[in-house]
């Protein structure tokens, strides 16, 4: 496997394009299944799920919104520990069809925080779509409805995650050696 340098880690190649653009295609798939004759909005969580919404969107089949909200708790290799909003969410939630668009659900804390925030609008249905859950890390209760893929509780970089702001631009995912 090759072997890539962020920063000052080594990283291994954990999931090839292939892999994930396919599961992407399948998650897009049972969306487009469980929301058929509905409009959902989309709210992906940046900065590391824009690859993961724009390749499922482009997979969407069925009328839908997207927007963007910020929320961070990362600063190098782990949690800070506190949840920061750095971009707001302008659209009215009140009896909309929402799905959550995440790019990693590790101690769960981040979204854990925030949902409260959206329920408080009322909508119409709240469902979460993870590209990433690390199940051995996960500390909050959240029901994930669409995961793409459950992986250990290593640190990983590329398709939209960073280490220290570098490595969203890869196509692969790579695991921390």
């Amino acid at each position: 496997m090759p072997v890539i340098k962020v920063h000052d880690k080594s990283f291994e190649t954990y999931l090839s394009e292939e892999t994930i653009l396919q599961r992407v295609k399948e998650i897009a798939g049972d969306i487009n299944k469980d929301y058929a004759g509905k409009r959902p909005l989309f709210i992906a969580i940046l900065n590391g799920s824009f690859m993961f919404a724009s390749d499922m969107f482009k997979q969407l089949t069925i009328e839908a919104e997207l927007c963007f909200i910020k929320l961070a708790s990362y600063k190098g290799l782990k949690s800070s520990g506190s949840v920061v909003t750095s971009i707001g969410l302008e659209d009215d939630l009140f009896d909309k069809e929402v799905v959550i668009v995440e790019d990693i659900v590790d101690t769960g804390k981040t979204l854990y925080n925030f949902l409260p925030k959206l329920l408080h609008q009322q909508p119409k249905s709240l469902k979460i779509a993870a590209l990433l859950h690390k199940p051995e890390a996960t500390e909050y209760p959240l029901e994930l409805n669409y995961i793409g893929f459950r992986i250990p509780n290593k640190f990983v970089v590329g398709y939209g995650l960073d280490y220290d702001g570098l490595g969203r631009n890869l196509k692969e995912i790579y695991q921390l050696i």
